[in-house]
């Protein structure tokens, strides 16, 4: 990855909303807006429950439904990864003190923690591409490194893979009992993080499974764009919409009071505190419970909070309106989204291998993704957010295959740009693959407006914006 895209990672993915929040059962399932439930006037503190994503219930979830003559085919599925202790420090304040052990007896608990941990220790024998192999299976500092997954972001991948173990191997038959390592795709980025939510997610779908059947690929890039990364148009459409970004902050006076104030607090230039992203570690603070610091010159408190996480909603916002994230999402998303399809591809055509796909990945990489796919309404990526792609065949006549989205558990697939106006043209139930495939081949270049650009190395490489 580039510098300047490293860069605007960091700056401008910053999260804004999610869908469980561990307060009621009724608003936890949200990733599209539902202005019948929801408050009326954007609320920070929902917005952040929300993100949190705290363990609570098992959730209901709409994986795996289809009309009976139905069979699912393959499953393909991207996870942002659990809960995490920040990536930034607040200057001048001490680390929150969160604890990364796995501890039975601690909460969020799950039926599964110990047996994970467990199996994690045998895990020597398992096949892990280079870097990953010098990473450790599960967190285990009493104070958490920086970025390290928690217990709670352990237990949210516990119960995800339990939750698709009950779908699609129980309910669904997806793997045969004697599964092997070509069934299964597994990918990661080198952070600690992904591979162990990774690793987290699949324990909960293959409880004790063969450390000998798996093989983690490593990814260098937090787009997945493996060997096609290199893209012009797209850092072309990054600085826009990062430039974008910063004309919106300046327009906001009282986010800039709110920072002036923090600083003052931490005695630091507001520049310097700015620069520390400090959302990033309120909102551990807050998912955790912990108190925001203080000095002898006050408190950093809720107020400042909410004013922060209200800008980043009003960013979110704006972005959606302004279509520049679009270009950068469809460019971005293209090659892992073109490595699905092929996969999909083959899978249609009867070959058995890699029918469970995992991607073990950042909010970075959810977030073009659902943007190209056309859910521009979809709620930023929560902690353990999971998005699905189903491919399905039709037993009346099995040489047609059709296509779910789901994300968080709720069937977007009808928000989709490839198949919003389905039900106009057609009176069949599901979206068919075809519709994904030429999306994925063609249309998202037609959707960039790249004139005569039909492939990715064109519309990479064009002169003019």
């Amino acid at each position: 990855m580039d510098v300047l895209t490293a860069l605007l990672l960091l700056v401008h993915l910053t999260p804004v909303s999610t869908a469980k929040n561990g307060v009621s059962s009724k608003s936890r399932k949200r990733v599209m807006p539902d202005p019948v439930t929801e408050p009326p006037v954007t609320d920070p503190i929902y917005e952040a429950l929300l993100y949190c994503n705290i363990p609570s219930v098992a959730e209901r979830s709409m994986e795996g439904h289809a009309p009976h003559h139905f069979k699912l085919v393959s499953v393909h599925v991207f996870i942002r990864h659990g809960d995490r202790y920040p990536l930034y420090v607040i200057p001048k304040t001490k680390r929150p003190e969160i604890d990364c052990t796995l501890v039975a007896n601690r909460k969020p608990y799950h039926p599964k923690l110990e047996a994970f941990v467990s199996h994690m220790s045998k895990g020597s024998g398992a096949s892990f591409e280079s870097p990953l192999h010098s990473l450790p299976l599960y967190p285990n500092h009493p104070l958490c490194e920086m970025g390290e997954l928690t217990q709670t972001g352990v237990v949210q991948h516990l119960q995800n893979g339990q939750l698709l173990r009950d779908i699609y191997l129980k309910k669904h038959k997806l793997l045969p009992s004697d599964w092997s390592t070509d069934h299964l795709y597994l990918e990661t980025t080198g952070k600690s993080r992904t591979l162990q939510s990774g690793l987290a997610l699949l324990y909960g779908f293959l409880p004790d499974f063969d450390w000998k059947k798996i093989h983690f690929r490593h990814q260098p890039s937090a787009l997945f764009c493996s060997g096609n990364c290199y893209c012009p148009m797209r850092n072309q459409y990054l600085e826009k919409e990062q430039r974008r970004q910063y004309l919106l902050r300046l327009k906001n006076s009282q986010l800039e009071r709110t920072y002036e104030d923090m600083a003052r607090i931490v005695d630091v230039p507001t520049k310097q505190l700015r620069a520390a992203n400090p959302i990033d570690s309120m909102l551990c603070r807050f998912c955790h419970n912990v108190s925001f610091p203080c000095t002898r010159n006050g408190c950093i408190n809720m107020e400042h909070f909410k004013v922060i996480k209200t800008h980043q909603i009003e960013d979110e916002r704006e972005r959606r309106e302004k279509k520049l994230y679009l270009g950068y999402a469809l460019l971005g998303a293209h090659p892992v989204l073109n490595q699905t399809v092929n996969r999909m591809q083959r899978a249609a055509e009867g070959r058995r291998e890699e029918v469970f796909a995992l991607y073990s990945a950042h909010d970075v990489t959810l977030s073009p993704v659902l943007s190209a796919l056309g859910l521009m309404e979809a709620r930023f990526p929560r902690f353990a957010a999971r998005l699905i792609l189903e491919l399905w065949q039709d037993r009346e006549k099995p040489s047609e295959h059709s296509v779910r989205i789901l994300y968080n558990g709720v069937d977007v697939t009808f928000h989709t740009s490839f198949c919003q106006d389905h039900h106009k043209h057609s009176s069949k139930p599901m979206c068919p693959l075809e519709n994904l495939v030429r999306f994925v081949k063609r249309d998202m270049f037609v959707a960039l407006g790249s004139s005569g650009s039909t492939n990715y190395y064109d519309a990479c490489h064009r002169e003019g914006f």
